[in-house]
């Protein structure tokens, strides 16, 4: 990254961290769109009692009270046997699934992501403490703690207690653990509370990179892999692990981006899907977040160029047009959800940053940044990006 780049991004930073009025680059409007709903947010959640997978649980799961549980989006009842496993409706969920331990993860991941974003607004340690509060329920008290793996999730009734793609419903951890980083690099958390946070995601990550199912889910060719390396790229950020950072730079340079990116910046594996618009806007969401996971001054992945020429910045380019005009998208609306997309996408903000890409703000900026719709929610994993600009500004 260019000096100048640095300079700009650590103005950006700074006013952000100490609520400055003055505007810088793109800061001030960051704030004047953010702030004040992030800190009516913040009150809301100051009070929230932490609700985690211990709350609700489901007879079809073959885990315990503290195993995370979830059942495949697109699999129904064969309504000519009832009592057969269950068929396949690509694009078409299923409203009887348990989503419970979804919900409850999503929640956890909004209000942490929240919380810090307001203590970093107005570094007022109330608010860290209470992210704190859900943090230690999920991570370290014996009665509500979550199991680190995913060993029953996207179950499918009459086929399979768990899938490798059930990985995915993780995605909600990356939030919660960038302000964890966050806390930590501020001294708002207790040192042997974070070291068991720390090794609650030690444990997990050793088992998304060495169980079947995460091997499996990395080897996959769509989402599901650039996915995978978001959670596994940032999880070991958090925990200090060079070997899983390097290798998950190494996945995006030679696999996710040359494999999944057409030369035109789409992904064919999402568009050619029943829910394209949706899928692709995920889809580059996840591929921009590896870029500010995973990039420092040595390892720059927004200006990584494939033999071919392909690059992130294509990607972003490619779905320009389509998000600033949804009417002019090219293929079949989504079977499902198509009228609540777009909604503010991280993508285009971060672009706007790294690229000095003005379009990009306004489209980040003049889209729905809350969506209360659960899918839209649910594919939305990067919802407080205050947490996220010091990343861009350290690179590391």
């Amino acid at each position: 990254m260019h000096n100048s780049r640095l300079i700009i991004l650590f103005f950006i930073y700074f006013a952000i961290t100490s609520c400055s009025k003055k505007d810088v680059g793109y800061s001030g409007q960051i704030l004047e769109v953010l702030k004040d709903s992030t800190l009516i947010r913040a009150e809301k959640y100051l009070t929230a009692a932490p609700i985690t997978i211990t709350s609700q649980t489901s007879s079809r799961s073959s885990g315990g009270i503290h195993d995370f549980y979830s059942e495949g989006d697109y699999w129904w009842p064969d309504t000519l046997n009832l009592d057969s496993p269950y068929i396949r409706r690509d694009g078409m969920t299923n409203p009887d699934n348990f989503i419970a331990h979804r919900e409850a993860l999503m929640r956890f991941s909004e209000i942490v992501g929240n919380l810090t974003s307001a203590y970093l607004i107005t570094k007022d340690s109330k608010y860290a403490t209470a992210a704190v509060k859900h943090c230690r329920a999920w991570f370290i008290e014996n009665n509500t703690r979550m199991n680190p793996h995913l060993l029953y999730a996207q179950a499918i009734k009459g086929r399979v207690t768990g899938r490798g793609i059930g990985i995915i419903d993780a995605i909600h951890f990356i939030e919660v653990v960038q302000s964890l980083i966050i806390l930590e690099r501020h001294s708002e958390i207790d040192t042997n509370e974070i070291s068991q946070m720390r090794a609650w995601f030690s444990e997990f990550l050793k088992w998304l990179t060495e169980h079947p199912y995460g091997i499996k889910e990395m080897n996959t060719k769509n989402n599901h892999a650039t996915c995978w390396n978001m959670q596994a790229g940032i999880f070991a950020v958090f925990t200090k692990n060079e070997k899983v950072i390097a290798r998950c730079r190494d996945n995006f340079r030679n696999t996710l981006l040359p494999n999944q990116m057409a030369e035109d910046g789409s992904f064919p594996l999402e568009i050619k899907r029943t829910k394209p618009y949706g899928y692709a806007l995920f889809n580059l969401d996840a591929m921009v977040m590896n870029c500010v996971i995973l990039s420092n001054d040595s390892n720059n992945l927004w200006t990584y160029a494939t033999k071919e020429g392909k690059t992130i910045l294509s990607g972003l380019e490619y779905m320009k047009p389509y998000v600033a005009d949804k009417s002019t998208w090219p293929l079949d609306p989504d079977v499902l959800y198509w009228k609540n997309w777009p909604v503010a996408h991280p993508s285009f903000l971060f672009g706007a940053l790294i690229y000095d890409r003005p379009g990009y703000f306004e489209l980040w900026k003049n889209n729905q940044h809350f969506p209360e719709t659960f899918e839209v929610k649910r594919n939305l994993p990067i919802k407080n990006p205050l947490i996220w600009i010091n990343k861009l500004e350290l690179g590391k």
